[in-house]
C-alpha cells in the first residue's frame, strides 16, 4: 500500500494511533509503531519532565517512526517544544490554537507537522501556515471537540474538496470498514483513538477501559460547549452537569463543578463516577481490550475484505 500519509511518515500503513490524553504514553505509543502505525504521545496529560521521560523510553522500544501529540494551550508549551526539539523528535501534531504560532519554527528544525482541525475554515488556515498535513476530526469523536458538530462523513469531502496537502481522517474510526469509507470519501489515511484506549498497552486505568467495552449507542454525549466541547460518557458528574445545565449555568458555575484535573481522575485513576470519561460515540463498537498489534492487524485485515467486497460489486 503506497500513498502520501505512508510517505510523509515512513509507515507501513496509513494510520495514526491518536495521542490522547491519559491514554497514550510511550508504551501505546511504541506499541503502534512498531505495528506498522504511526505511534504518538500525548503530551496533553504530561508535565515537561515527564514528557521527556516518555520520549526516551519510546525511543528504547521502537526503532520506528514516533511523534508528539501538543495541544497549544498547555501552559509549558515553550519548554515542551524545546523538549522535543532537544530529543529530536521528528514529528509533531498540533492542536487546540493557532497553527502559525509553532509550524514554522517547527518545520525550520526539520520537523514534520500535523494539525487537527474541525472545520473547513481552520483547516485551510493550517494550510496556509504551512502544515505537512492535516487531521479533519468529525463530531463523532472523543475528548475535545469542534463546536461546528460537523460529522466525519460530511467533513471530510468537504475538507478534501479544498485541500491541497494530505489529509486524515478522524472521528468514529475504529475499523477496516471505517477506514476504507473515510478513504473513499477523499481521506489519505485515519488518526485512530478510542479503539486504541482499549488496548493493552494504553495508559488508562483498567477499569475506564472497562467502561469503554461496556458502552452502547447512545452512551456519550458532547457537553461543556461554553468551555471547550468535550464528549463524555454518561456518569455521575456528567448527570450532575445535566442538572446544572437546567438552571441555565453562567461559564463560572460551570468551571466550579468541573474543578481541576477531573479528567485524570476519570480515565488515570479510574473514578468512574465523579471523574471525566472522554470517548468517541464508536465505543458502541468496541468489545473487548487487546492487544495495540492485534488491533493494527484486524484493522487492516478488515480493510482489504472490504476492499475486495467493493471490487466484486
Amino acid at each position: 500500500m503506497n500513498n502520501r500519509i505512508i510517505e510523509l511518515f515512513n509507515i507501513e500503513y496509513p494510520i495514526v494511533q491518536a495521542g490522547m490524553i491519559w491514554n497514550s504514553g510511550w508504551r501505546l505509543a511504541s506499541a503502534a509503531s512498531n505495528a506498522g502505525i504511526l505511534g504518538l504521545i500525548g503530551a496533553g496529560s504530561m508535565y515537561p519532565d515527564v514528557l521527556r521521560e516518555h520520549i526516551q523510553k519510546c525511543k528504547k522500544a521502537t526503532d520506528k517512526p514516533f511523534g508528539v501529540n501538543v495541544p497549544m494551550l498547555y501552559p509549558n508549551i515553550e519548554e515542551v517544544m524545546n523538549i522535543i526539539i532537544e530529543e529530536d523528535v521528528k514529528i509533531v501534531f498540533t492542536s487546540a490554537g493557532n497553527p502559525k504560532t509553532w509550524t514554522a519554527w517547527l518545520k525550520d528544525k526539520g520537523i514534520t507537522v500535523v494539525h487537527v482541525v474541525s472545520s473547513v475554515k481552520f483547516a485551510l488556515k493550517a494550510q496556509d501556515a504551512g502544515v505537512d498535513a492535516i487531521v479533519a476530526e468529525g463530531f463523532e469523536a472523543g475528548g475535545h471537540n469542534g463546536r461546528e458538530e460537523t460529522t466525519t462523513l460530511t467533513l471530510i469531502p468537504i475538507v478534501k474538496e479544498q485541500l491541497d496537502i494530505p489529509l486524515i481522517a478522524a472521528g468514529g474510526i475504529a475499523t477496516g470498514r471505517a477506514m476504507l469509507a473515510t478513504m473513499v470519501l477523499g481521506a489519505d489515511g485515519v488518526q485512530i483513538g478510542s479503539r486504541f484506549v482499549a488496548s493493552e498497552e494504553s495508559s488508562a486505568h483498567q477499569g475506564f477501559k472497562q467502561v469503554v467495552v461496556d458502552s452502547k449507542e447512545g452512551d456519550t454525549q458532547l457537553t461543556l460547549k461554553e468551555l471547550a466541547p468535550v464528549r463524555l460518557i454518561k456518569n455521575k458528574f456528567f448527570n450532575e452537569l445535566q442538572t446544572l445545565y437546567k438552571k441555565g449555568p453562567t461559564v463560572e458555575e460551570l468551571k466550579e463543578l468541573l474543578g481541576r484535573a477531573r479528567a485524570k481522575r476519570g480515565m488515570f485513576e479510574g473514578d468512574l463516577e465523579d471523574g471525566e470519561l472522554e470517548i468517541g460515540q464508536i465505543s458502541g463498537l468496541i468489545h473487548d481490550i487487546k492487544p495495540t498489534a492485534k488491533i493494527v492487524q484486524d484493522i487492516i485485515k478488515e480493510f482489504q475484505e472490504a476492499k475486495n467486497m467493493i471490487n466484486e460489486l
